[in-house]
């Protein structure tokens, strides 16, 4: 059984870091493309919210008792097997479980007009995600 607390306060994280993700969205796209130190600190929002969404995603998945993801993209695919999530929403969140991996392991060098780009376009696929979750978490508690 999901624990709604923990379910709580993970997308609580979520919603603190999307809520800075989109302050610094607001800013001229020059002005993050210039600036390293706000760049960085995209990059390290961007880690913070999607792990809260893996956590998240993984709390979900082990209180149901669905199938162990085989990777951090999967626990998404997971979700989605288990109708928690739609199938748009899971291929966005793998998409994000992918750019996560990018900014920490650094497989490739960045590129920083990528960052501003998602930082301008796909915040809403983690809103997505985190009002399915809520929602599923609600559903489990009643």
């Amino acid at each position: 059984m999901v624990d709604p607390l923990r379910l709580a306060a993970l997308l609580d994280r979520l919603g603190t870091e999307l809520a800075a993700l989109r302050r610094l969205a607001a800013l001229p796209p020059s002005t993050l493309a210039d600036d390293e130190d706000l760049l960085a600190a995209v990059k390290y929002r961007f880690i913070v919210a999607i792990e809260a969404c893996i956590d998240a995603g993984r709390h979900v998945v082990a209180s149901e008792g669905l199938r162990a993801p085989t990777d951090y993209a999967d626990v998404f695919t997971v979700l989605g097997e288990g109708d928690l999530l739609d199938a748009a929403t899971v291929a966005e969140l793998r998409d994000a479980a992918r750019f996560r991996n990018l900014l920490v392991h650094g497989y490739t060098a960045v590129d920083d007009s990528r960052v501003v780009e998602i930082l301008q376009n796909r915040l809403d696929d983690l809103d997505r995600f985190r009002v399915a979750l809520a929602e599923a978490g609600n559903s489990e508690s009643r």
